[in-house]
């Protein structure tokens, strides 16, 4: 059955003019490890640029430090303080940049599946799901996870699917058959982008080239954790995220070819392709 898509895209959260940084909701970035201190630098990053009002990582104090003196702006986070934000309203958990693998991954994994936060997984948060596999992430929390072909390969073995990711006219069925194995948001990566809780799909049109290099995928998380603590429901926040993420590539490659983003222009260049998807939203479908 051919999928109905979703044309019009949701609007952005509001901005009130007497809102506050608690307004504007937590984002706590969950990753990186010694050998990667960009990616979830990145992520908190995206997650600032989104327009959330506070931005921590959950790190060893070492990582943290480190992406603290990359991004002034976010807070570090004992691991061990998790615990205190657990079930906090406007809390959003961006899970996995950076993050490495081992059996010490994996129980942090095991711990937070449950978590009534919302949580977007990406990269090596996904890499853990594979390896938990099934229940992993049952009886949480909004759940949005964002895999790119790879990953998505590794997650339906965990799960048993059978789906394809790279075939366009497949790629829709392979990620609502991920949806509904895990119950979340899928948000499948590649040329036209499928977004998809089993029942609703949206089909991105924005992007190019340029955004096939390292950290864009760590750029994505954070945008749609921030925008899901800002008060986006989690689908429209993922349908958002991506039209958002691939309009700033356009952007930057309408001014310089298709050749050279870096993920850090592309953070930076999110609050104008902000602007320009609230103009699209607005536009009737």
């Amino acid at each position: 059955m051919e999928p109905s898509w979703i044309e019009q895209l949701p609007p952005l959260p509001g901005r009130p003019d007497d809102g506050h940084k608690g307004t504007y909701g937590t984002v706590v970035v969950v990753g990186g490890s010694e050998r990667m201190i960009g990616a979830p630098a990145l992520t908190a990053t995206a997650a600032l640029r989104s327009g959330a009002g506070l931005v921590k990582v959950a790190a060893e104090a070492d990582v943290a430090r480190a992406v603290t003196s990359i991004q002034p702006s976010v807070t570090g986070l004992a691991v061990a303080g998790l615990a205190e934000l657990r079930g906090l309203p406007r809390v959003v958990l961006a899970v996995g940049p950076g993050w490495g693998s081992g059996d010490d991954v994996d129980d942090r994994l095991a711990e937070l599946g449950a978590w009534p936060n919302p949580v977007v997984l990406d990269a090596d948060g996904l890499n853990a799901l594979a390896r938990l596999g099934v229940g992993a992430i049952s009886g949480g929390g909004p759940r949005v996870l964002t895999p790119h072909p790879g990953e998505y390969r590794r997650l339906a073995e965990a799960y048993g699917l059978d789906g394809d990711p790279v075939d366009p006219e497949r790629r829709p069925a392979a990620a609502a058959a991920l949806a509904k194995a895990t119950g979340a948001v899928v948000l499948l990566k590649g040329r036209h982008t499928v977004v998809t809780d089993g029942d609703r799909f949206y089909r991105n049109a924005t992007g190019n080239p340029a955004l096939a290099t390292a950290g864009t995928g760590d750029v994505l998380t954070g945008l749609i954790a921030g925008l899901i603590a800002q008060g986006m429901d989690p689908f429209d926040a993922a349908v958002a995220g991506a039209w958002v993420h691939g309009r700033a590539g356009d952007r930057w490659a309408e001014r310089r070819g298709r050749r050279g983003l870096l993920a850090t222009e592309l953070a930076d260049g999110l609050p104008e392709a902000l602007h320009d998807y609230e103009t699209a939203a607005a536009a009737v479908g």
